[in-house]
């Protein structure tokens, strides 16, 4: 299990470029084919790649591995992919939102998405979930309020990259600040969550007979002849006034919760940093109240490569924030299966399941992974093989002597970017 003190999860472009020279001495037939029959189109005969079949060219130019995949993949899997950018969209005076469940990505069982967008005084009105909410500021910025199980209140003000966490059961509200409001993606520890299942302070009322609202705020019935008979869920407020103003309201005679709900990951020192890139790693090491929800903001270079590698105790959920990226998934049978990435997709990949990223474009890939844990774990394929006898090593890999120097050396690495 990887000791992020020791090592890291990145790797350079350079290690690329020698793995496609080796690849290119080789004959495609005996490298890079391994399934029988032969898979791929470089086995297939020209007449027969003539007709590519139905095209929608909006899906086929952004999933290149689909309509095309390599010759190593083999079987069939559940797709690891899925986007909010197919996800319907509901959308209300003060912001929008689109969800990604298990609705829809059958697969994503330990976690499922929302993204959604607040304007200037846009609100989320109050509620609370029975799932843990997780979520990452992507533009602008949020407001957020909540109260813990003993009353003390939270109420802040997050920005791109910032991050905030709401145990199970307790309520919370959100609001879109500045000229521009926000914009964040939400990651609830249940795939068969959402933003459309919450439960709202104003469906809530509505359902409670008035005499026991009268009794329970100790005022008459009538006060409460305009409640909302129909939930809010989103709607355009007044812009949010001045931060302390609202904490100082908000403030509790017990004080403040022992642990705060917000974390500023984007503005943290990297975990790692690497010529391919860099990895931030948040979970409730850094920031206790996360105990059911680790997250790892990773960025990769143009040409870097998330190292081939698995995590064994807990499902991957990835968000795709920036750039153009590509995956291949590696299971029993065997099976594997290459998708591609772009801003706005989600991935999954199961537990222990092998798997890399690539970053396939010109610019930064940033894509975000999360876990339904307390703690963030992972096993890299190329320090499993450094720290394994070098006989066992030769015996499965069939290499030379200057290749298992290369390999040991990376006993004691401390990139997981190549």
């Amino acid at each position: 299990m990887t000791d992020l003190n020791r090592r890291g999860i990145l790797a350079g472009a350079a290690a690329g470029a020698v793995a496609l020279g080796a690849a290119a001495a080789a004959k495609a037939a005996e490298f890079g084919n391994p399934n029988r029959p032969l898979q791929g189109a470089i086995n297939s005969s020209a007449l027969a790649n003539a007709d590519p079949g139905p095209q929608n060219p909006a899906l086929r130019d952004v999933l290149p591995s689909f309509a095309n995949p390599p010759a190593t993949d083999v079987g069939g899997m559940q797709i690891p992919w899925n986007s909010f950018n197919m996800a319907h969209k509901r959308i209300q005076d003060g912001g929008w939102a689109r969800e990604v469940t298990t609705k829809a990505f059958p697969i994503s069982k330990d976690i499922a998405g929302v993204n959604m967008r607040l304007g200037p005084g846009g609100v989320r009105e109050l509620h609370w979930h029975q799932q843990a909410e997780w979520a990452i500021v992507t533009v602008g910025g949020i407001r957020i309020t909540t109260i813990d199980s003993q009353g003390r209140s939270e109420v802040a003000d997050v920005e791109m990259g910032d991050i905030w966490y709401f145990p199970p059961g307790l309520p919370h509200s959100l609001q879109g600040i500045g000229a521009n409001g926000g914009e964040f993606v939400i990651a609830f520890d249940d795939g068969a969550s959402g933003e459309f299942n919450t439960l709202m302070l104003s469906d809530w009322l509505a359902h409670t007979p008035p005499d026991i609202l009268a009794q329970n705020f100790g005022v008459p019935a009538d006060k409460f002849r305009n409640i909302p008979l129909e939930q809010l869920w989103i709607y355009q407020g007044a812009q949010a006034g001045p931060l302390r103003a609202d904490q100082l309201y908000a403030a509790s005679s017990l004080g403040r919760p022992d642990h705060p709900f917000i974390f500023r990951m984007g503005a943290m020192k990297p975990t790692l940093t690497q010529p391919g890139g860099e990895v931030r790693i948040v979970d409730s090491n850094n920031f206790p109240v996360s105990k059911t929800v680790a997250a790892a903001l990773v960025t990769l270079r143009p040409g870097g490569l998330r190292e081939m590698h698995w995590h064994p105790d807990a499902d991957e959920w990835q968000y795709f924030i920036k750039g153009s990226g590509r995956m291949t998934v590696f299971n029993t049978g065997p099976v594997a299966q290459t998708v591609d990435f772009n801003p706005g997709d989600v991935g999954y990949v199961q537990k222990s399941l092998g798997h890399y990223i690539k970053n396939t474009g010109t610019s930064d890939l940033i894509f975000l992974e999360l876990f339904k844990s307390d703690h963030f774990a992972e096993v890299s394929l190329s320090q499993w093989l450094a720290n394994t006898p070098r006989q066992l090593v030769k015996e499965h890999l069939r290499v030379d002597d200057a290749t298992l120097d290369v390999i040991h050396k990376l006993k004691n690495r401390r990139d997981v970017i190549a």
